[in-house]
């Protein structure tokens, strides 16, 4: 099981974290990664970790959003920095069977959490 946290309402430039607890398995195991899926729009991979914790992010995050891990929490974040409105979305995290940005690699998915980012 998957359960993601930290989302709601900042403005322009503001920053969030958002954590991904994982249940049932080890997330340090496996290649993990968030995605944001905005009204009428397809789920979109932007941050990705292998178990091995190699990162890849979309250019339109990339120097602004971090992905890690705490395995000791077995917990997997995103530290989200600079908002900006096209941000604003339903964020999941998700267990992948491979180091993939292709949602059908993905076996596992959080219920997501609302970002909201005011001009």
């Amino acid at each position: 099981q998957l359960v993601e946290s930290g989302g709601g309402s900042v403005k322009f430039v503001g920053s969030l974290i958002l954590s991904c607890s994982a249940s049932g398995f080890r997330s340090n195991s496996e290649s993990m990664g968030w995605f944001r899926q905005a009204p009428g729009q397809e789920r979109k991979g932007f941050a990705i970790i292998s178990f091995r914790g190699d990162t890849s992010y979309a250019g339109s995050v990339k120097g602004r959003f971090t992905i890690s891990r705490d395995n000791a929490k077995n917990t997997l974040y995103l530290q989200m920095n600079s908002l900006k409105p096209e941000d604003s979305g339903t964020y999941s995290c998700g267990r992948a069977r491979a180091y993939s940005w292709l949602t059908s690699d993905y076996d596992l998915w959080g219920p997501g959490t609302q970002v909201t980012v005011s001009s």
